[in-house]
């Protein structure tokens, strides 16, 4: 393809590799160093004018930093006369903080976005973003590309009994993404709803359907310390469920998280490689990743030739 760049920023350099890999580009060479100070500074080593240029960089590792090095790259880009400037955003940072719920509390998603717009980003691809209406804080293209396609992939090719199963969300806010699964499956769905006595401790919680002499799966966006997702795999082994999957689009794993999915229930604990998994696939043998550089790359290549990606939406590129 001509005239494109694809830029791999500090976050997750694995993953920019496939992608470029499965579109035929080489990576375009990037020098990020830190000052004395702590300042970022980031190098471009060659030529970007006129070119589509499309910066991969995930919200995870040291956000902060990762976060700034990308607005910083998008910049030298933008100033460099690139034609256009994507940035490929597989784990958006901050999405959890999508709304005021109490007050004085900060709306920090909204914020990145105007960050990124003021930058010069010219166009934003995403993954399962917290919640949709981030693709309203921004006055920009954004697509938010779906896991679902390969989630479904996964489940028939690795679980034996995949015909038997329930999808369980584990909040009430998850309930549009399980009936999704659910309904391309033509399988039953349930939800627990919980009851916090803070924000990262759950009181209790209660089952809505039935689970009972069947294979459970968990599927969720996000899973952070895990407290919530292990303490619903047991809650459904309680209730009758004969083994119990976690299917997550981005596993941040931290505080005790791995800790606790080593001893927790789960068959298998399965996420997308939006983040960076190696480190912590050697310290938990239950985690399992499902690559993702095909859809990303797909939607590169749709984008950059001016196709729809909506077809991504439904299907896992070949």
């Amino acid at each position: 393809m001509p005239n494109i760049k694809i830029f791999s920023g500090s976050s997750h350099h694995d993953l920019s590799q496939k992608i470029a890999d499965r579109l035929g580009l080489e990576l375009v060479k990037v020098v990020t160093k830190n000052f004395s100070n702590q300042q970022t500074c980031v190098e471009i080593g060659e030529s970007v004018c006129g070119e589509d240029d499309y910066i991969v960089q995930s919200g995870c590792g040291e956000i902060n930093d990762n976060l700034m090095e990308l607005l910083i790259m998008i910049n030298a880009c933008k100033i460099a006369s690139a034609s256009r400037v994507t940035a490929v955003i597989p784990c958006f940072p901050y999405a959890r903080q999508d709304k005021k719920d109490k007050s004085r509390a900060p709306i920090s998603a909204k914020l990145v976005a105007n960050m990124l717009s003021v930058a010069g980003a010219d166009h934003i691809i995403t993954m399962d973003l917290h919640t949709s209406q981030i693709q309203g804080f921004f006055d920009i293209p954004v697509d938010n590309l779906y896991a679902e396609p390969v989630v479904l992939k996964w489940i028939k090719e690795n679980i034996s009994e995949w015909r038997n199963c329930t999808i369980v969300s584990p909040d009430a806010g998850g309930v549009k993404r399980v009936t999704s699964i659910a309904d391309w499956l033509n399988f039953d769905f349930a939800l627990i709803h919980k009851e916090r006595k803070k924000a990262s401790e759950v009181d209790r919680m209660v089952l809505i359907g039935d689970v009972k002499d069947r294979v459970a799966i968990l599927v969720d966006d996000t899973a952070d310390t895990c407290g919530t997702i292990c303490h619903a795999a047991d809650k459904l082994l309680s209730v009758g469920a004969t083994r119990v999957y976690a299917i997550l689009t981005h596993g941040i794993f931290s505080g005790p998280a791995i800790f606790r999915i080593n001893n927790s229930c789960f068959e298998a604990v399965v996420v997308n490689n939006t983040i960076p998994q190696e480190d912590k696939m050697k310290h938990c043998s239950k985690i399992q990743v499902i690559d993702i550089s095909m859809i990303l790359a797909e939607s590169i290549r749709r984008t950059h030739n001016g196709d729809s990606v909506s077809y991504l939406f439904n299907h896992v590129p070949l």
